[in-house]
């Protein structure tokens, strides 16, 4: 049998294969990823089979797993093309791109507003970058490896020359 549609990668895919890459030593399960991420499972699976059929995971061995050199070329070279970067209102959120921690020790402390994922707990002030996932900011507070890779993942979509040359430096170090 053949298959009549063409694959159509989509930015939950990408999120979900960054969240199993930087928790490598973990073994997921559908159900947690799922309660993670407040999906259904079916959202989960066919994410996951998405990211397979792209060459970002693999699950030859049962769980899923990052195919890294594949995740970390689509990261630098493919996403901000695959899923350009949305610019939203002045909003209150989690900051991210140079605002988040990991790239704002790089850069000096400016007065005018950040990047940030909109949040209601948030207490960043700055301007919204639309996150590639709903639950991103949520799942973000509570993972700080996967927080710190879609921040300089948001820098190569929004950033400047210096935040991207930055950012790629530190993605080949986390993925």
């Amino acid at each position: 049998m053949t298959k009549d549609k063409q694959l159509a990668l989509k930015p939950f895919d990408f999120v979900l294969a960054i969240k199993i890459a930087v928790n490598r030593s973990q073994n997921f399960l559908l159900a947690q990823l799922a309660s993670e991420f407040e999906v259904s499972l079916s959202t989960i699976h066919a994410a996951l089979s998405r990211a397979e059929s792209a060459r970002l995971l693999s699950r030859s061995a049962g769980s899923p797993r990052a195919l890294r050199p594949a995740l970390q070329e689509f990261a630098i070279h493919g996403v901000k093309y695959a899923f350009p970067a949305e610019i939203g209102r002045a909003s209150r959120g989690l900051p991210t791109a140079i605002g988040a921690p990991l790239l704002a020790r790089h850069f000096e402390a400016t007065e005018g507003p950040v990047p940030v994922w909109a949040y209601p707990e948030g207490t960043t002030y700055g301007f919204e970058v639309i996150p590639l996932h709903p639950s991103v900011p949520k799942v973000a507070l509570k993972d700080e490896g996967f927080y710190d890779v879609l921040a300089l993942v948001d820098a190569l979509r929004v950033g400047a020359a210096r935040e991207r040359e930055i950012s790629i430096n530190e993605l080949k170090a986390r993925l």
